[in-house]
């Protein structure tokens, strides 16, 4: 895999990161000497008309042409690629490398004049926290549990699928999390991510009953502040998590539409009043024998109804209220950093109605308003192209982009673990070329900006511990170091970093045992601790660009540039040949234990063949 012609939006290539609409701005190409390049042209399509400008060659930097070409930031998301010409003729370079083919313009880069998100999470490095089973405080023996728990020791095991599932209840709080800030401080996290803390009828609270108080199970507000105030002391930031797609059935807002057919809340969700017929899946008796309405929810789950985004009131009421849902948890005494929104691939989306941008951007404004630097990042499961760069979300989960091809890459043996993604079968098994490609293919559609604000995770509350998948300690290093080191913001979920195990979402939801270190992997806890140091050490870690340098079944290759350093990265599954790279300079091991590179007579310097292993090299 010989280097080629390079550009992506990191600041080598784009100096100006936070152009604004009419900016003009000059844009980089990294020509390769001995590459057939004769010419570089930039193409644009301002107001949807493809122009062309020719490039100029800015420097020649060792053994690598720089051409330099202006981009007008004409509209709001502006799209360019380069055209490349040779004595063999004509190439395109686009997000997703170069193609000797013509390609269609969706998959251009992007300069995006939108408000950038703020920059404090750029250096983040998330923790997640699922707060019934973190940490108990001693607080917690004495509170009365509600009628639908079913009350668990520490040590009961988690049962992954069953009606039990939702309703097991261990007793983990919010105080219990500040207790433990000092095990996140050693690991080297900086924010702390909580999945939602409003009262519900399940172990997981995605039912919300109630948005204006805190759950008393976690400690109710005061416990709140308390944790807030423990988390910002550190310089550190506090996440919460919202379900801007559905209710609880047992919401106030719910309970009111049922009661009343005039109710205001009724029409803040989708109800289909009665012609005499069952016409929904979501119908069902009452205790009394009488029919209930009839009205939609997430995915047919009728405890879950579905809020409908065309309504006034309920966008008065969740954003844009003085003391809305979305604004009061981010004013003091809480002072919440952002909010990460459950389902947001389905947030105003139903049937004819697609509300799904205009209220990403209402969000994001409320947000933003209230408080400057705070965040809105959007979960998605799935293909989250379409809604990315449109002055919403300021990133998402990127469970389809890093999460499956790194399981995929790294999965072990045929354990039956269910693919989170949905996917029949199970997780696939894939060659890296495969996984480079997945990668490649979704992070081309998406502006530079939005991939590296998005979260990069190996597994979370919905998904198979990462342990599990990769089946042994060895792998699961390479996947945290892949985490470490490639571009975006890494979120650890709590209990990865000791070799926690799970094969579902739900069964992945362990108890910390905080009380049984002897089961900890030290290990893995020390490896995490020291890839995040070097994250936070090299600054091409957390803002260079990346370059694919080698590819082969069992190893990935690439490099981290940036103007204060490059970083090179070997990832392996498993032993193989040395790998052999011409064009790089010498380098000093930072992890992983390998020598140090040294260029040979050919000037090319030999990466080592055993494995599975990660190595990171700053080079000269």
């Amino acid at each position: 895999m010989p280097l080629q012609p390079h550009h992506d939006g990191s600041a080598r290539y784009v100096p100006e990161q936070a152009p604004s609409l009419g900016d003009t701005v000059d844009v980089f190409v990294r020509v390769p000497a001995g590459t057939d390049v004769r010419q570089v042209h930039v193409r644009t399509t301002g107001d949807g008309e493809p122009r062309f400008v020719e490039a100029v060659v800015d420097r020649t930097d060792g053994d690598e042409v720089w051409w330099r070409a202006p981009v007008e930031v004409r509209n709001p998301v502006s799209n360019y690629r380069f055209l490349l010409t040779g004595a063999a003729g004509h190439r395109w370079l686009n997000a997703a490398g170069t193609v000797e083919h013509d390609v269609p313009d969706h998959g251009d880069f992007k300069l995006v004049s939108h408000a950038p998100p703020p920059a404090w999470t750029r250096d983040a490095v998330i923790y997640q926290i699922f707060p019934d089973r973190f940490a108990r405080s001693v607080a917690a023996d004495g509170r009365t549990l509600p009628d639908w728990a079913i009350p668990c020791d520490w040590d009961t095991p988690v049962i992954g699928r069953g009606p039990e599932t939702p309703h097991q209840l261990y007793g983990g709080d919010l105080d219990g999390i500040t207790e433990h800030l000092a095990h996140l401080d050693r690991l080297g996290v900086n924010t702390v991510y909580l999945t939602p803390i409003f009262p519900a009828r399940s172990n997981h609270r995605y039912d919300a009953a109630d948005f204006d108080r805190v759950d008393p199970l976690l400690g109710g507000d005061a416990a709140l502040a308390r944790l807030a105030d423990a988390v910002h002391a550190r310089g550190w930031r506090l996440l919460g998590d919202v379900t801007s797609n559905h209710t609880g059935d047992a919401h106030r807002w719910f309970t009111a539409a049922v009661a009343d057919v005039h109710a205001p809340e009724r029409g803040l969700y989708y109800f289909a009043e009665r012609t005499g017929r069952d016409d929904s899946r979501s119908a069902r008796l009452t205790p009394r024998g009488e029919l209930e309405p009839s009205y939609d929810s997430w995915n047919g789950v009728p405890s879950l109804p579905k809020l409908n985004w065309g309504s006034a009131e309920l966008r008065r009421r969740f954003a844009t209220a003085p003391d809305s849902v979305l604004r009061r948890w981010l004013r003091e005494p809480y002072g919440l950093d952002g909010w990460r929104v459950d389902v947001a691939n389905m947030t105003g989306r139903r049937g004819a109605d697609e509300y799904t941008h205009e209220v990403a951007e209402l969000l994001r404004t409320v947000v933003t308003q209230t408080r400057p630097d705070a965040v809105l990042m959007a979960e998605h499961g799935h293909d989250h192209t379409g809604d990315l760069d449109r002055n919403g979300w300021h990133g998402t989960m990127n469970y389809v982009g890093f999460t499956d091809p790194v399981w995929s890459w790294l999965r072990h043996g045929e354990q039956p673990v269910p693919n989170f993604l949905g996917t029949p079968g199970g997780v696939r098994r894939r060659d890296a070329g495969a996984v480079l490609e997945t990668m490649n293919s979704y992070r081309s559609l998406v502006s530079w900006r939005s991939y590296t604000h998005s979260w990069q995770l190996l597994g979370s509350h919905d998904s198979a511990r990462i342990r599990t998948v990769v089946g042994d300690a060895a792998r699961h290093e390479v996947a945290a170091g892949l985490l470490a080191t490639m571009p975006g913001t890494p979120m650890i979920f709590a209990g990865d970093e000791l070799g926690l195990t799970g094969g579902t979402g739900e069964g992945s939801r362990t108890p910390m045992p905080w009380h049984r270190p002897e089961c900890w992997d030290g290990g893995t806890f020390a490896a995490y601790r020291a890839l995040l140091r070097l994250r936070r050490d090299e600054p091409a870690l957390r803002h260079g660009g990346l370059r694919w340098v080698h590819h082969d079944p069992d190893t990935l290759v690439f490099l981290r540039e940036s103007p204060d350093g490059t970083v090179l990265v070997l990832a392996r599954r498993a032993a193989g040949g040395p790998v052999r790279l011409g064009g790089l300079p010498a380098g000093e091991n930072l992890y992983g234990g390998a020598p140090g590179l040294r260029p040979d007579r050919g000037r090319a310097v030999t990466l080592p063949g055993d494995g599975p292993t990660f190595q990171v090299w700053r080079l000269r």
